[in-house]
């Protein structure tokens, strides 16, 4: 029922009543920020992902995680003898609709699971260890990191990778978080209702802290723009390793 109430449901029944839920061709790029084709792609999550388990927290329709269960065709990089598949993926996402959608776009693909569910449930009911975790404007800041952080690190052996975009904290003139607490922000459904929820804003810094103490090493921070949105940055790309 929460799920139902919130802003992503009303997000995703909008998408879903506006267009068929129907078979997509799989992406040829994985995207992690604002623009399309910027910034990295499936590579940052390791070098051969080729049969690794990775998880995604808030899948929405499942694009990226397609695309990583396709990856070595995609790429061209099998190897002699070796199935044609890509990474093992289960996208994980509040919201049914949601869920809904990515099985209606990709279900037809091997090694591709979609789950519905709390990002916090599902990591401490989980008993699976998992080679990356990644979340694209997905559940990272949008749940306490205090405690995702945390439950993210459990389902990582050491020196597994997790990697997450979110809004840039400094995005419109903004300024990021001076504390741990969530800022008041908003979604813009399509037909550009702007509901409120909740988010954590921070810069690197408060980032490099939380990760820490959860157990990982933050290797990297990019920031990318978004002409589109304006001259200031737009998305927040963090790469960091389970010690």
């Amino acid at each position: 029922m929460l799920a139902q109430a919130s802003p992503w449901h009303a997000h995703a029944l909008q998408r879903t009543t506006a267009g068929l839920t129907e078979p997509l061709s799989v992406p040829a790029r994985m995207q992690w920020t604002t623009r399309p084709g910027q910034g990295p792609g499936a590579e940052i999550l390791g070098p051969d992902l080729h049969g690794k388990r990775l998880l995604e927290l808030g899948c929405g329709p499942g694009h990226n995680a397609a695309h990583l269960a396709t990856l070595p065709q995609a790429l061209g990089f099998t190897r002699a003898g070796d199935a044609p598949t890509g990474a093992h993926v289960t996208g994980l996402d509040l919201v049914g609709l949601q869920v809904h959608r990515a099985r209606s776009h990709y279900g037809r693909l091997n090694n591709l699971t979609f789950v519905v569910g709390h990002a916090l449930h599902y990591l401490h009911a989980s008993d699976e260890q998992f080679d990356a975790i990644y979340s694209v404007f997905g559940a990272v800041g949008l749940v306490a990191p205090g405690l995702l952080l945390s439950a993210i690190a459990q389902r990582l052996s050491p020196g597994r990778v997790l990697v997450f975009s979110v809004p840039h904290p400094q995005r419109g003139g903004r300024s990021p978080a001076g504390d741990d607490r969530p800022r008041r922000d908003h979604v813009t459904l399509p037909d550009r209702t702007r509901l409120p929820i909740a988010r954590w804003e921070f810069g690197t810094d408060r980032w490099e802290k939380h990760l820490s103490q959860a157990g990982f090493w933050l290797t990297s921070a990019q920031e990318f723009h978004d002409p589109r949105v304006g001259h200031w940055p737009a998305t927040l790309l963090i790469h960091a390793r389970r010690l």
